[in-house]
């Protein structure tokens, strides 16, 4: 005889315990806190030493110094014609202060495009230099030559700088000390010195800037652009000694303290009956504050007016030689100056860094700070920071900085001491409770950056951070 033991004709087991679904009616459940993705290491944040800010605003004081323009200059595109914002014309050292649009609009209209190709010599060595070249898009490298006649690579230029100096266009005897070399496609306009020279004819107003820019060229500077102060060494007898004083800044830059603001909102039944065992309005403030310190550290490397990737100065950004990230990027970034502190780079940035160093058969060190391994080089820790964005083309910058008071470097600003604080710089003020019984609290930060010197702060830009295909 066989058995039919299929589980339509098996008979059930009656149950003999309490199933653990009813039981969990009767257990207690072990919670965890709020978990919050959004949440990083913000080692901007940690590392910036923060300097109190009295009356909401900071001045950086500052030896005089002869700005004549290295910035910027950008473009408009329509279709494959490229044209150069006349207002962007005066961020050109010899037009640095010039406002008059129509002036500005005449010298655009004279500036003419060309477009180069890979390996293209853009002006060579020694040859004359009777115009300026503004690189509306497109690498180009700045080569010289060496002590024994071989060639070495000054720099890389790249979207929105210019080579020949502006002397270029007031000089007939200029020639150019380096070769330029186009390393990618790309396009630049140039601005001949014959075209200057009509539209200076037919403007006073022209006439009478270049005589000022002469003027100011003639007042001797070191080589940081600084006021000289005179000082005699390695006399004998009687000699002069020469007379001098440390001119300031007329105008010196303030930095005001910038803020970021959230209303916190809880209804009162919440926080009277579901408070155990956490309490609600606590673990709403610690998100919501967390929340803040992101945005915090988000403006601190973005926000236009004292975000540290704009006010990098011109002369501290640089460009890599191939894309990649590679050892001597980074020795470029981190010779502009002394005592860096602490590279900041993108995640990802990290990861091509590192691919870059394996393509040389090297491997960044790795230092302790405040217990935690990371990777560095040269002695400097390369810190994460994924505020600082990548763009469409696959393409980040890193950050170099020099930091604290006593070093001239980059530092954090607030203002502690806030009523109802409820953290350093940071404070949680009650507002009330409306018509609907919700609580509201106002959840403010204050804080900026500032930059003491110039050459406090480096970034090297359009590092290329895509794996490279084999």
């Amino acid at each position: 005889m066989t058995v039919d033991s299929s589980p339509e004709t098996r008979t059930p087991v009656p149950q003999q315990s309490l199933s653990t679904a009813a039981a969990r009616n009767l257990a207690t459940t072990t919670k965890s806190i709020p978990q919050m993705q959004e949440i990083t290491s913000r080692w901007l944040l940690r590392m910036l030493p923060w300097v109190e800010t009295e009356g909401g605003a900071y001045r950086v004081n500052r030896r005089l110094r002869h700005t004549v323009g290295d910035g910027r200059i950008e473009f408009v595109q329509e279709g494959a014609t490229v044209r150069v914002i006349p207002g962007e014309l005066g961020e050109l050292a010899l037009l640095r202060g010039l406002e008059d649009p129509d002036v500005l609009t005449a010298l655009a209209e004279r500036c003419t495009q060309h477009d180069f190709a890979v390996g293209e010599v853009l002006a060579e060595r020694g040859s004359p230099a009777d115009r300026i070249h503004l690189i509306a898009h497109g690498r180009i490298s700045q080569t010289s030559a060496g002590k024994y006649g071989e060639e070495s690579t000054v720099a890389m230029l790249a979207d929105g700088e210019h080579f020949a100096a502006s002397a270029t266009l007031l000089d007939p005897d200029a020639r150019h000390d380096c070769t330029f070399t186009a390393q990618t496609a790309g396009t630049l306009l140039t601005l001949t010195r014959s075209d200057f020279a009509a539209v200076q004819a037919a403007a006073p107003q022209l006439q009478r800037h270049v005589d000022e820019f002469c003027s100011r060229s003639r007042q001797r500077q070191n080589k940081h652009g600084e006021a000289e102060i005179a000082v005699s060494a390695g006399h004998v007898g009687e000699a002069e000694l020469p007379g001098t004083f440390v001119d300031y800044e007329v105008k010196p830059r303030e930095y005001e303290l910038s803020l970021a603001q959230t209303v916190l909102r809880i209804h009162t039944r919440v926080a009277d009956l579901y408070n155990g065992p956490m309490n609600q309005t606590e673990q709403q403030l610690r998100l919501t504050v967390e929340a803040l310190r992101e945005r915090q550290e988000h403006e601190l490397v973005n926000n236009r007016e004292f975000g540290l990737l704009h006010n990098a100065d011109f002369k501290q950004r640089i460009q890599p030689r191939s894309g990649p990230p590679t050892p001597d990027d980074m020795d470029d970034l981190l010779c502009r100056r002394r005592g860096t502190r602490l590279f900041l780079a993108h995640p990802r940035t990290i990861a091509a860094i590192g691919r870059g160093f394996n393509a040389y058969g090297l491997h960044p060190d790795h230092v302790d700070l405040g217990g935690q391994q990371v990777p560095a080089w040269r002695g400097v820790p390369i810190l994460p920071c994924n505020k600082i964005p990548i763009s469409r083309e696959q393409t980040s910058s890193i950050i170099a900085m020099r930091t604290g008071e006593d070093s001239q470097g980059v530092i954090g600003l607030r203002q502690t001491g806030l009523a109802d604080e409820y953290e350093p710089g940071l404070s949680v003020r009650f507002m009330g409770i409306n018509e609907q019984a919700i609580i509201s609290y106002l959840v403010t930060t204050y804080f900026s950056a500032a930059v003491l010197l110039p050459d406090a702060l480096g970034v090297l830009e359009n590092v290329q951070i895509a794996p490279q295909p084999h």
